[in-house]
């Protein structure tokens, strides 16, 4: 079976590093469980034809932020084919993007709901839906190519990214080494507001890193991560992104 680590250096663009991922089948027990939640379905979805692959980015190829979740989640991105489509945290995340002029509607509900994000693009460390949302540290080093390769084809406009989770923060300290900007020593460590700034090993810029507490049901319910606090890193990671005060209508 091929591997992520032979397709994704060859890949030429986002659109086929893209295809690439969605074409993937590097990890038997994601692959089991994501085709299983698409045959069983939850009882709200039944009518719905699940994605049940791996899901892929989303957002232009010339993105200057990127928002780095943790994984699909098995009747969200695993249904609808798209990164934070179909359930309550896609919601939030595009909600507050909307309200800062970065996405133009305030919902993701379906792969073909007309979204598009401006100058922002989603992705994960793991493209698949694991069982309990909880990818196993093999499953997201396999996947770790697909991350590399999407920063080094983002490297000419790519200016900030935002860890949504502690999960992303620390899977994607390798992928931006591995992918050319030397991660400080101490390794910076997560936490909600969190900054550093990644200087390029060789030519090009450098990278802000922000992080946030995940948009997940859990944090939100809670009121861990509130509307007010994820806009302030959105916003804070845009200006740093070159957006200055007014984001693209």
């Amino acid at each position: 079976m091929t591997e992520p680590r032979e397709v994704a250096p060859h890949a030429a663009d986002l659109a086929g590093l893209d295809a690439a991922v969605s074409r993937c089948y590097a990890c038997p027990r994601l692959v089991e469980w994501r085709e299983e939640v698409g045959r069983v379905r939850r009882r709200s979805f039944a009518e719905d034809n699940y994605w049940a692959r791996p899901v892929p980015g989303f957002g232009p190829d010339d993105a200057s932020l990127l928002l780095v979740g943790l994984a699909p989640a098995a009747h969200g991105g695993n249904r609808t084919g798209r990164m934070f489509t179909g359930d309550r945290s896609g919601d939030v995340l595009v909600t507050a993007l909307h309200s800062l002029g970065l996405a133009s509607q305030p919902t993701s509900e379906r792969r073909d709901d007309g979204l598009r994000l401006h100058g922002v693009r989603f992705t994960a460390p793991v493209h698949c839906a694991p069982p309990g949302n909880r990818p196993a540290p093999a499953e997201r080093d396999t996947c770790r190519p697909w991350l590399v390769r999407e920063l080094e084809l983002l490297r000419p406009t790519v200016r900030a990214v935002v860890a949504l989770g502690g999960f992303g923060w620390q899977a994607l300290l390798p992928a931006v080494a591995a992918a050319g900007w030397a991660v400080p020593r101490p390794r910076p460590v997560f936490g909600h507001g969190a900054r550093a700034v990644l200087e390029p090993t060789g030519a090009g810029s450098p990278l802000a890193l922000f992080g946030c507490y995940h948009v997940s049901q859990q944090n939100t319910f809670t009121g861990r991560l509130t509307p007010q606090m994820l806009r302030e890193v959105l916003a804070e990671a845009w200006r740093a992104a070159g957006g200055g005060a007014s984001p693209p209508g």
